[in-house]
Parts: structure tokens; sequence; C-alpha cells
């Protein structure tokens, strides 16, 4: 079996974070020839291509196994030096978490406050589609995601949370004016808020609808924030799926009316990590869970 010199790893992961071989180095305190060569030895010793020489740099598919293992590595030499009191100038435990807007929206912050205060954590949180978290996983880009995919990342345990549940709502004149035919005719001809341009929701909610004969309409609001998009819905721009805890309030001052009673969508949520002896994300995995079962639909 070959061996995977450490300094080679670390400086691969250098490079990807900083973005360029001469960036790398000033971070490393060596040459650009030095970070090279550690790269292209690492790469001869694997095999494999690791790194595309792009700018910024990016690690191939087997670059980001490397990385990810650096950065685990890195994870647990900074908790066995916190365990031996070698932690230097007691300096926090970072760690980092992609999330969905949703989820950091209703229930995820109040997660993390649960994490006790001795653990001397910070937190770095990645705000991503729950579709997509599980791929900042794969790169090692973070620790730990709140995803919708049941299947673990190599290297990865995972567990369910639960269950967001989203309502179909608009604004009630909004849906006086454009909302009253069938729903399967309607939905793909009148506004509609969306998240982002990879915000696939509303077009399933239409689709299910019309078994697949049409999505939401053309006429389309992107609104990349979770807290905007349902101000938008609510001002009457287009009808939106949104997340129970924010619409029920809403629905109770009569600025929402839920529009299609009985066709909820539900949305697992799954908590995945590395595979680690870690304190610190043992910490955080069981405050998110505690919240979440709280939180969500079981």
């Amino acid at each position: 079996m070959t061996d995977l010199p450490l300094d080679q790893v670390r400086t691969l992961l250098a490079v990807v974070d900083e973005g360029t071989f001469d960036a790398a180095a000033a971070a490393l305190h060596v040459t650009p020839s030095a970070v090279s060569q550690r790269v292209k030895a690492l790469e001869q010793r694997t095999g494999r291509v690791l790194l595309l020489r792009t700018r910024p740099v990016r690690p191939t598919e087997s670059g980001e196994v490397l990385v990810r293992l650096a950065r685990q590595v890195a994870r647990l030499e900074r908790d066995a030096y916190a365990e031996l009191g070698l932690s230097g100038a007691g300096e926090p435990t970072r760690v980092s978490v992609a999330v969905n807007a949703d989820s950091l929206a209703t229930w995820f912050l109040g997660a993390l406050t649960r994490v006790p205060p001795e653990a001397r954590l910070c937190f770095e949180l990645r705000r991503e589609d729950e579709s997509h978290t599980a791929a900042l996983l794969r790169e090692g880009t973070v620790m730990a995601a709140v995803t919708s995919s049941p299947d673990a990342v190599p290297g990865c345990s995972v567990r369910h949370l639960g269950r967001m549940r989203y309502l179909p709502v608009a604004n009630p004149e909004f849906a006086a004016r454009h909302l009253t035919g069938p729903l399967p005719d309607v939905l793909p001809r009148v506004p509609v808020v969306v998240f982002d341009r990879r915000d696939d929701f509303q077009d399933g909610f239409v689709r299910r609808l019309t078994r697949g004969r049409a999505e939401a309409g053309p006429r389309r609001h992107y609104v990349p924030t979770s807290e905007g998009f349902a101000e938008s819905v609510a001002a009457g721009l287009g009808w939106g799926m949104l997340p129970e805890a924010q619409a029920v309030p809403l629905l109770g001052a009569g600025r929402l009316t839920l529009f299609a009673p009985g066709r909820e969508v539900d949305v697992s949520l799954y908590w995945q990590q590395w595979r680690l002896d870690s304190p610190a994300l043992a910490a955080v995995a069981d405050a998110v869970a505690a919240a979440a079962e709280e939180a969500l639909r079981r």
C-alpha cells in the first residue's frame, strides 16, 4: 500500500483553498516551486490527476477525496490538541456546515444555540439547496450538512432528521385574481416566485398537478433569500411553496391563503457528517437532532 505523505496532502489542500500555487506557497511559507513539486509527487504517488490547473485551481474527483482527507486530519489534530491542552491561544474550534436556506431561516440557528458553550465552537455556515449540500461534503468543503439525500457520502454517516412541510400559498387578492379556475389549467400561466434558477420546487408541484404536462409559468420572480421569498409571496408578486413554519403566521394574519388544501409537500431532511470520533462534531450533531425533533414532522 502506498503511503500518502501528509505534507503533500496538506499542500494540495492549501492550493485548493488559496486558489493558486503562488497563494498556497505564501500561505505555507515555501516557494511556488516547492508547492508544485509536492503536488506533482502526490499525483505520481496516486497515479491520478488531482488538480485542474484553472484559475482558481479546482480539484478533480480524485483530488476531492484527498482534500476531504486533509480536512479530516486537520479536524482530528485540533481535537487532539484540545484534549491535550495544547490548543495554543485558546482559539475556538471551527465547524463548517452546509444548510439549506429554509432550514437556516426557520429552525437551524436555534439548534446551534443548544451546543454547550464549553465546546468553544465557531460556525461557518454555507447556504445551499438541500439537494446540493451533499456535494459540498463530497468535495470536503464542509464537515456536515443538512441534505435531502438519504444516501451517505463516502466517509460520512447519515441520520434522518424529519420532514419539512411546504404549503402552496398566495396572497388572498392574488389568489382571487389568478387562481379561480382549475389549478392544473391556471398555475402554468400565472406569476410565480422562485428561489433561484436551480429551484425546481414550484415546477415539480405543477408537474404533479398536471401529471407532467406542464410546469410553473414563465413569468418568474427570482428571490434568493428565504425571508425575501416569503415576503414576496405575501406581497402578491406570485404564488409559491412556503415552509410551514413561515406560512402559518402569515396565514393567521390573513396575508396568505392556502389555495390547494391537501396538496402540501413534505421534504425529508437528513444530517450527514464526516465519520470521525470528533467531540466538536458530536456536540453539533446532538444539538441539531434535538432541535429537528421539535421543529420537523416525524
